[in-house]
């Protein structure tokens, strides 16, 4: 298993409701690592399942293709947002491990 760790910025997926569902996007060429280094059949909508990394923080979920990100994005729920003591606009350090 590799580690793909990158910084990016927390976005809201509903502006008028910040505290609702926030993801970052991964960098584009992180993107593209981890579409290569995914084996076997997609999985639903192209997701992809990985162990996330935000500070002390770790959690299972899977990334999505994003069409209007063109990459990958990753939900970061509340309690992890809360734990790292982030919210959407700030910038954080990530990492994935993508998961058989």
């Amino acid at each position: 298993m590799r580690d793909f760790t990158f910084e990016a910025r927390l976005f809201a997926w509903d502006s008028d409701s910040p505290d609702s569902w926030n993801f970052v996007a991964l960098p584009e060429d992180v993107s593209d690592d981890i579409e290569e280094s995914v084996v076997g059949e997609p999985r639903g909508f192209g997701s992809v399942r990985v162990r996330a990394r935000l500070g002390a923080t770790e959690w299972t979920t899977s990334l999505f293709p994003s069409k209007a990100q063109r990459a990958y994005v990753l939900p970061v729920k509340r309690p992890v947002r809360r734990a790292a003591g982030v919210e959407a606009g700030d910038t954080a350090t990530f990492t994935v491990t993508v998961l058989d």
